[in-house]
């Protein structure tokens, strides 16, 4: 669960080895792009093994409290070529498998045929991503930028956010291919346009220690479509 005191994030260098990373970049070759990259990756065979590899699971587990398994995969492909700047924002929605009317839940969407929803803090707090870097990240390719400690702070609206990203000194998370930085969906982040020629491809992997999400409704694991949001 989540640590209020904590500062909603963690760096983990050289997780995975130069080979496994280009192992993995070859798999990944043949995904369905858009501008921003490719979503619901679980379905790929190396993508799936990496997401279960007992290092990365061992990282979420350990964040959770109790053993975790993926059930999201996206590849965010950043360059001068497919380039976007993304405002300071938390990632608030979770693919659930079937639609209820639930107080604190929504407004739903659905994309790329798989049904989302805003979620309460509460569910967000039992949910971590780690996210694989696939090339070193650098002030010159956009990298994460994450506000310290916003996580403990629940679903905020966007006054909230904005005040934030001018009260809170802001930390530019610069990775090495093969690191992994470990992060809170509540944690408040951004990342602005690359300027330079080294591109910064990211698989973010989301987990969970159950599927049950309480008052009937769960997370949709089967990962269907393609499209990838913009981060």
């Amino acid at each position: 669960m989540t640590e209020p005191d904590s500062p909603g994030f963690a760096i983990s260098p050289g997780v995975l080895s130069p080979a496994e990373v280009d192992l993995l970049c070859g798999h990944l070759l043949g995904a369905r792009r858009t501008r921003a990259g490719a979503r619901n990756l679980l379905v790929i065979p190396a993508v799936a093994a990496v997401a279960r590899d007992s290092r990365l699971r061992a990282m979420a587990s350990g964040a959770l409290g109790a053993p975790a398994f993926p059930f999201k995969a996206t590849l965010f492909d950043k360059s001068l070529r497919t380039n976007w700047l993304v405002a300071w924002h938390q990632d608030t929605v979770l693919p659930i498998k079937a639609r209820r009317e639930v107080a604190g839940w929504g407004p739903w969407s659905l994309k790329a045929g798989v049904l989302y929803a805003k979620a309460p803090a509460e569910a967000l707090s039992r949910v971590v991503a780690l996210r694989l870097h696939l090339d070193d990240s650098s002030l010159a390719n956009g990298p994460l930028r994450v506000l310290p400690g916003t996580h403990g702070l629940g679903v905020l609206p966007p006054v909230r956010i904005q005040e934030l990203s001018s009260t809170v000194r802001a930390v530019e998370c610069l990775v090495a291919r093969g690191g992994i930085i470990m992060m809170w969906p509540l944690l408040v982040h951004a990342s602005s346009r690359a300027s330079g020629s080294t591109p910064r491809r990211v698989l973010h992997v989301e987990y969970a220690t159950s599927a049950d999400l309480g008052n009937a409704l769960e997370l949709d694991v089967a990962e269907q479509g393609d499209e990838a949001d913009e981060r």
